[in-house]
């Protein structure tokens, strides 16, 4: 495949995978964290506009990727960007056990109802490229299943999102693909709410795949 022909393809999940679902005021602001700081810095932006009461964030960062760029957790990581922005300490919730998505909602549950927080609304964010795969997760494994959740992310379109390290282009892609395959093989496992897969999206998976992006896969 061509360089063009490659980014076509990740351009149809990229738009499958955001889901375009709009940021809605909620409770709280939950951010399942990672290496990419912007999400950080998005959480913060939406905090101050009152989109939530509280920011909490969820994640031991002990992945390949994180462990090589941060001296603490991603959750402490986070919260230190929102310290440093002017979040109030006493409206930053950290949890920094989760490994995935399914203890990030699991394992913040459990700390919530430890502090005695009960909250009925939840805007999660994340990367771009992984918010149905977070939704459906958080859909599964957020124990109050009449709490509304909605899971957004920043407005970086694909074109603008690759940088030269941690966000760079093949990894991207290659994560999407993994992410993509997760949809289909946890729900099928019981980890997440089932997704429809058109078959477009289907056709563009395969031409990556046979394309050699294939480093994120399941074995």
């Amino acid at each position: 495949m061509t360089d063009t022909a490659i980014d076509d393809a990740a351009k149809i999940i990229w738009d499958y995978m955001r889901m375009d679902q709009a940021p809605e005021k909620a409770d709280v602001i939950l951010v399942p964290c990672s290496y990419d700081t912007r999400v950080a810095d998005y959480a913060v932006e939406l905090f101050k506009k009152g989109y939530g009461r509280y920011l909490i964030f969820s994640g031991n960062g002990k992945g390949r990727v994180t462990e090589q760029l941060f001296d603490k957790t991603e959750a402490e990581t986070f919260a230190d960007i929102a310290l440093v922005a002017g979040v109030p300490a006493d409206r930053i919730i950290v949890e920094n056990e989760a490994r995935n998505s399914g203890e990030n909602a699991r394992f913040t549950y459990e700390l919530l109802q430890k502090r005695d927080l009960h909250f009925k609304s939840l805007l999660v964010l994340q990367k771009p490229y992984i918010v149905r795969r977070v939704f459906a997760t958080f859909r599964k494994q957020w124990p109050d299943t009449a709490a509304k959740i909605v899971v957004a992310a920043p407005p970086i379109p694909y074109d603008a999102y690759f940088d030269n390290g941690a966000n760079n282009r093949q990894y991207v892609i290659e994560s999407m693909v993994g992410d993509l395959q997760r949809i289909k093989v946890y729900s099928e496992q019981g980890f997440q709410i089932p997704q429809e897969v058109p078959p477009e999206i289907e056709a563009a998976y395969q031409q990556l795949v046979t394309a050699g992006f294939t480093r994120r896969l399941l074995t």
